[in-house]
């Protein structure tokens, strides 16, 4: 069950680590502006406010997870065929909106169902969950690897064998009995989500998520800049994500010594001190790696919390509707302005002023957090 479980989240995460670093590195030897590339980036953001809230009610209401997982990885990979027919730029939006609103039904659905499957033992997601780190970081540096010696406009066709692995994963998860949930409370979901705690826990996600704008979009435009190679571009990327895996393998020790808050806070600081470093100590590659290793709180140590707040608070009757609220508000709608802000701001001045604008929103959100963070409720 272990590796069946954690085979969807390698190749999953692998095709994310063979698309975000380079994806904006295709987008510009097409010729796209800057905001062409920071909008077409935000699409693979934008649907996630959508899509995970319509899977994620269906997969609530029919308990058929696992066809539904099926169905995106099939689907998406079709339309994502349609980056071989060079459209131009509003064709490209087309393709990428269709794709990835099928893509970003897999994750949602995914940790549900991985959740589910682990039972009392919850305290494993991390070690099931690292595989995607996994599946990242040995994308990024192969993928990196091979547009040192092929130019990227191949990139497409790169990404073609972790489609297909994608798919075949997605037939090895082991099939759910449909059980249908029983009907919730009347009323109970808006009392989750309006209750001030979850109101700030959202808050905090989006902001962090509209700071990561920058990085999603134009972090491997701004090493290019500074005369970093592919394949180093490649393995600063996974650098974040290796901190990442060492993270997760610690954080059962994390969340027994501190509080949910006090980890938030610690991990909203130092992603504010990350883009500082990565705006204004880009040219020194010691401080670049150490940018790139507070990846762990910055990414890491937030989801981790995140994802146990959400069981805290949403319980067994609004999970799946839980997991798609976080996934679309903060992901979606913070990911999808951020890169968008950010696309203005390199637009109008540089690439250090997008990662500026990422460590600003991240002092709000400290101010935020600090003032109305609290634990979740256990079960």
């Amino acid at each position: 069950m272990y590796w069946r479980l954690s085979n969807l989240y390698f190749w999953f995460f692998a095709l994310l680590g063979g698309l975000l670093p380079y994806w904006s590195l295709y987008l510009e030897d097409r010729g796209f502006s800057y905001l062409q590339i920071a909008t077409l980036m935000a699409t693979i953001q934008l649907t996630k406010i959508i899509a995970p809230n319509v899977w994620g009610w269906l997969g609530d209401r029919t308990g058929q997870r696992v066809r539904l997982v099926r169905f995106g990885a099939i689907v998406g990979s079709l339309f994502f065929a349609g980056v071989f027919l060079e459209p131009g730029f509003y064709g490209l939006l087309l393709v990428m909106l269709a794709f990835t609103f099928f893509w970003n039904a897999i994750l949602p659905l995914y940790e549900v169902i991985t959740l589910r499957a682990l039972g009392t033992q919850r305290d494993k997601y991390g070690k099931v969950r690292l595989w995607g780190s996994v599946g990242f970081i040995g994308a990024v540096a192969l993928v990196g690897g091979i547009l040192e010696l092929v130019p990227i406009n191949l990139l497409p066709w790169l990404l073609l064998p972790v489609f297909a692995g994608i798919a075949v994963s997605a037939f090895l998860v082991p099939s759910e009995r449909g059980e249908r949930k029983p009907p919730a409370p009347k009323g109970s979901l808006k009392a989750i989500v309006t209750h001030p705690a979850v109101v700030t826990f959202f808050l905090m996600n989006f902001l962090l998520q509209v700071s990561h704008g920058a990085y999603y979009t134009f972090f491997s435009i701004h090493l290019e800049q500074h005369g970093y190679g592919k394949l180093a571009i490649g393995l600063l990327w996974s650098l974040g994500v290796l901190a990442e895996i060492g993270l997760f393998l610690v954080m059962h020790r994390l969340t027994r010594n501190f509080t949910v808050r006090q980890i938030a806070i610690g991990a909203l600081a130092l992603t504010m001190i990350r883009w500082v470093l990565i705006a204004e100590v880009t040219d020194v590659l010691a401080v670049l790696i150490f940018a790139q290793l507070l990846h762990a709180a910055s990414y890491g140590a937030l989801h981790a919390i995140s994802v146990q707040y959400i069981q805290g608070f949403f319980g067994q009757h609004h999970h799946g509707q839980g997991q798609a609220l976080y996934s679309g508000l903060t992901f979606g709608a913070g990911g999808a302005i951020g890169a968008w802000m950010s696309g203005f701001l390199v637009d109008g001045f540089s690439t250090s002023a997008a990662f500026w604008g990422g460590a600003i929103a991240m002092a709000i959100a400290i101010v935020i957090t600090w003032r109305g963070l609290r634990p979740p409720p256990e079960h």
